[in-house]
């Protein structure tokens, strides 16, 4: 599981074989604080991929700076790049993608019991895949 924000629109593509797959990345944060007591910041990217409905899914619904809870497996693979060089690469092929609202506390409960629905919707869509 991974609890992020996606880094860029994703972008969906097909396979030779016509199959939609969609890779993108999230960012993961941290902060702690150093023994002298300065609280220090970084970031930690993943890059992940999903494959055929939960792609076109993902495509739909997920932006820049979306927040996401992500699950999947761990792969590893190699690819021969343009450079004619092999390279290798560690993704999370994603099996589940629960997207995440964060709510203003000015909303009326009107507008936020809307919110709630439309994204119980998405999720129940994303987790029917």
């Amino acid at each position: 599981m991974i609890l992020g924000h996606v880094v860029a629109d994703p972008q969906i593509k097909s396979t030779k074989s016509g199959k939609a797959v969609l890779s993108f990345a999230i960012a993961t944060n941290n902060e702690w604080f150093d023994h002298e007591g300065t609280l220090k910041k970084s970031a930690d990217f993943h890059r992940l991929v999903a494959w055929e409905r939960l792609a076109e899914l993902c495509s739909k619904h997920l932006r820049k700076g979306s927040p996401v809870l992500v699950e999947g497996r761990l792969t590893n693979r190699s690819y021969e790049g343009a450079d004619k060089m092999m390279h290798y690469t560690t993704e999370v092929v994603v099996s589940e993608v629960h997207l995440l609202r964060f709510e203003k506390s000015e909303k009326t409960v009107e507008s936020q019991e809307m919110a709630q629905e439309t994204a119980e919707t998405e999720e129940r869509e994303l987790a029917a895949v």
